[in-house]
């Protein structure tokens, strides 16, 4: 059952940095409002990807598809930030920035944010699972990240 919360990872009252899907990743936003966590799949060579293209990065095919995958991943890395790289994100401050690998997805790696404690020490190689944070207002949702 995937988790999911109506609360922004951002303070009250800051203006929220919108995705902007470009037509590739729109099966991926699709996707997260069904709260599913999609990899683009090659149907030629079955071959994951993660940012979407065009064609396979393998085999170069243009045959690409949505693959629905578990959610769960390991910690690849993090970085707490301190400093925020947008207006929009200085009262945020600290947070964490994750890139998690999805095993089940052929080891493709997200980025996105790693929720709780900002000043935990989270373990490398730790569980993770996706948490669907929606913005119905705005019309889309988010995937940040929870230690399992």
């Amino acid at each position: 059952m995937p988790q999911t919360t109506t609360k922004s990872y951002l303070p009250p009252g800051l203006a929220i940095p919108l995705p902007t899907p470009d037509g590739m990743d729109k099966g991926f936003y699709d996707g997260l409002k069904r709260h599913e966590l999609t990899v683009q799949r090659c149907n030629r060579c079955h071959t994951f990807q993660f940012a979407p293209e065009l064609i396979c990065h393998k085999c170069q095919s243009p045959d690409l598809g949505w693959h629905k995958v578990s959610g769960r991943g390991r910690l690849y890395s993090w970085i707490r930030i301190w400093n925020a790289v947008h207006p929009a994100l200085k009262e945020a401050c600290p947070y964490i920035v994750a890139v998690v690998e999805l095993p089940d997805a052929g080891g493709v790696r997200m980025v996105g944010n790693l929720l709780g404690d900002p000043m935990q020490d989270a373990p490398f190689d730790a569980e993770v699972q996706a948490v669907f944070e929606d913005h119905p207002d705005q019309g889309f949702t988010l995937v940040q990240w929870r230690l399992v």
